[in-house]
């Protein structure tokens, strides 16, 4: 992680406001590089904001990542439709200063132990996770997207430091993501069949 980060993120956040409507492409403009990991915290962080369609639209690019990291490549070009989605004046800026906050935590916090998580060994299996959370933001869940985007951040950050505690505790919030899609579908499916009785079906 680079110094200043956090510094540079915040000071982005500090335009004029009018003029503050960030692309994702110039959000990872901002971070000086694109590299998975970098990629990966972007969007998931974007598939948190309540934005109609932002979740499915990037879980579609998460997919993709999730593939590009089976065949052992650490970075993605986005395509033109994805890198040109567009925030508005607030979004933009509460995402900013997400990211700088998340950025000062984890460099107060995380740090390189149990390394053994973040070796290129487990990579498959941590695309099969991400491909996993990318599904979850993609079903229209109430709510749905915040447990595996947060999941999917904190695995980004456990890669980048090589923190294997902060990957465990990715996969921990991602397993309470999929228990909560679980028991909404099993809510559905209950309704479903009470409407059915109720309409004689």
């Amino acid at each position: 992680m680079k110094d200043g980060m956090a510094q540079r993120l915040r000071a982005a956040g500090e335009t004029d406001p009018t003029a503050l409507r960030l692309t994702l492409r110039e959000l990872l403009q901002l971070h000086g590089e694109a590299s998975g990991a970098v990629l990966l915290m972007v969007m998931a962080l974007l598939s948190t904001l309540p934005v109609a369609g932002a979740g499915t639209v990037l879980s579609l690019g998460i997919f993709a990542l999730a593939w590009a990291w089976l065949r052992g490549r650490d970075s993605l070009q986005l395509p033109e439709k994805l890198a040109a989605v567009q925030l508005n004046e607030i979004w933009t800026r509460r995402c900013l200063h997400s990211l700088a906050w998340t950025y000062e935590r984890a460099e107060r916090w995380l740090r390189p132990r149990w390394t053994g998580l973040s070796h290129a060994s487990t990579r498959v299996w941590w695309a099969l996770w991400i491909a996993l959370m990318a599904a979850l933001i993609f079903l229209p869940l109430p709510l749905g997207n915040l447990l595996p985007g947060t999941s999917l951040m904190l695995l980004s950050l456990g890669w980048l430091f090589r923190d294997g505690l902060a990957l465990l505790v990715s996969a921990a919030t991602g397993v309470v993501g999929v228990g909560y899609a679980v028991s909404m579908g099993h809510l559905a499916f209950a309704a479903w069949q009470h409407a059915g009785a109720w309409i004689g079906l």
